[in-house]
């Protein structure tokens, strides 16, 4: 009986220090705050984080002709692909486009309206707001309100020429972003 009481009480110490590790590594992931950011691409009060992503991928941009300018040409965006990621590493769904669509793995979606942009720094896509549109299935992005971008690295049209000769040709992009999803709290 002794033994079976010190390991009853041995899995017990187990059970009890996995929760407390899991409980400090939630601890020291700090919620997402507003605090730096442009005024233009904050979420308005009454909104709540839902859930926090990566995402890494790459834009399409594409030479073409300025309508409004004859004999100039520009790189124009075409869209993105990017895998949604958690903090840790996990896939949690993708972000393509146009239109811009958030896609859980679950199944549900969502897209939305820009409400605003701001600068992020050179060679940077720019900080975005949206504001989603209602959800498509029900998952992870039912309910969502909003749609920051943030945490920009890359994304921005290719430094190569486009002129005439390369009207049509396509360049992808890397970059990676912060994609934060808020709810009515």
């Amino acid at each position: 009986m002794h033994i079976r009481s010190t390991t009853t009480l041995a899995l017990a110490c187990v059970a009890f220090l996995s929760a407390c590790s899991s409980m400090s590594s939630m601890a020291m992931d700090k919620p997402f705050s507003q605090d730096g950011l442009p005024d233009a691409v904050k979420v308005p009060t009454g909104n709540q984080v839902a859930l926090q992503t990566v995402g890494v991928g790459e834009i399409t941009y594409e030479c073409r002709a300025k309508a409004d300018a004859p004999g100039a040409f520009a790189w124009v965006f075409v869209g993105p692909q990017a895998d949604l990621m958690s903090r840790g590493g996990a896939k949690l769904g993708t972000y393509f486009g146009p239109p811009a669509t958030w896609a859980a793995l679950d199944g549900s979606k969502i897209t939305g309206t820009q409400v605003a942009v701001a600068p992020a720094g050179m060679g940077n896509i720019p900080s975005q707001l949206v504001k989603a549109n209602p959800a498509m299935g029900s998952g992870a992005m039912s309910g969502i309100t909003y749609v920051q971008r943030v945490a920009t690295q890359g994304g921005v049209a290719p430094a190569s020429v486009c002129d005439g000769t390369a009207v049509g040709r396509k360049e992808v992009v890397k970059y990676q972003a912060d994609y934060i999803f808020w709810k009515a709290a």
